[in-house]
C-alpha cells in the first residue's frame, strides 16, 4: 500500500459494469467481495480494487477520508 495508490482510490472512477463511473473508494463491500470471490482483473485496475477490498474488509475505508478533504468520523464512548 502506497501513497499513491490510496490516491488513486478516492480519484480513479471505475471504468466499466455495474458502478461504471464511481470512484473506486466508493464501490460497495459486496461487489468488490465479489471480484475477491471470482478474481480481481489485471493489471493497475485490480490492484487497486484488492487493495480497496482489503481496506473495506478490514474496516479501514476511513483512512481514504482524509485524501477526499473529509473529517474521519469519530465515535464517542459513553
Amino acid at each position: 500500500m502506497t501513497p499513491e495508490a490510496l490516491q488513486l482510490l478516492v480519484s480513479r472512477e471505475m471504468p466499466y459494469g455495474k458502478y461504471k463511473g464511481r470512484l473506486l473508494a466508493d464501490l460497495p463491500g459486496h461487489y468488490l467481495g465479489w471480484f475477491a470471490r471470482e478474481g480481481f482483473p489485471k493489471g493497475e485496475l485490480g490492484s487497486l480494487l484488492a487493495l480497496m477490498y482489503e481496506l473495506d474488509h478490514n474496516a479501514l475505508r476511513d483512512l481514504l477520508a482524509p485524501l477526499r478533504g473529509q473529517r474521519v468520523s469519530t465515535k464517542r464512548l459513553p
